[in-house]
């Protein structure tokens, strides 16, 4: 993987929220949301070349070892431990009460290691060999370097000074007509 930098820590934070709230609060409809809500957490990362709802907001995306865009498989691999709290909404009102008690313990887990990581690798990036990037630095397509190069811009002119006015002896002899 390419040397990228540590993903601003509070972006990632929002990220996670965005996304959270979407899945607990389409987990709340009976056994049909929490399917759902599960389904989404464990893919989300695959959706928008690598990217979540949240992460395409906080303009953060996944890149893998091989530095490309995360796919449903990595997704998959790097979320499930987010997946299991909302599928435990599946049973009301107790599953209602638990998953979002459990999901919080794991997302403080997560957050310190994030924070302590020096890549800002979580365990889930860990069990997928991903890392979180500004999508800045990224690549459009799978495959491609995911650095963008700097914009072209030609070379500067080099300023010419303005044309002195010619001496006597310099100038030209009129010439009659």
């Amino acid at each position: 993987m390419k040397d990228y930098p540590k993903a601003d820590v509070g972006n990632r934070v929002l990220a996670a929220v965005i996304d959270g709230v979407m899945s607990y609060i389409i987990g709340f409809i009976p056994i049909l949301g929490a399917i759902i809500g599960a389904v989404y957490m464990l893919l989300k990362d695959g959706l928008f070349e690598g990217q979540s709802i949240g992460k395409k907001v906080m303009k953060l995306q996944v890149i893998t070892e091989g530095d490309m865009k995360a796919d449903f498989t990595v997704s998959a691999r790097r979320n499930v431990i987010f997946a299991i709290p909302v599928a435990v909404m599946i049973i009301p009102v107790l599953g209602w009460i638990v998953a979002p008690i459990l999901g919080l313990v794991i997302l403080i887990i997560e957050l310190l290691k994030v924070i302590n990581e020096p890549k800002g690798r979580r365990i889930g990036d860990t069990w997928a060999n991903t890392q979180v990037i500004k999508y800045e630095e990224a690549g459009q397509t799978a495959g491609a370097s995911p650095t963008k190069p700097p914009a072209a811009s030609p070379p500067p002119v080099p300023e010419q000074p303005a044309p002195e006015e010619p001496t006597d002896d310099q100038r030209l002899p009129e010439q009659d007509q």
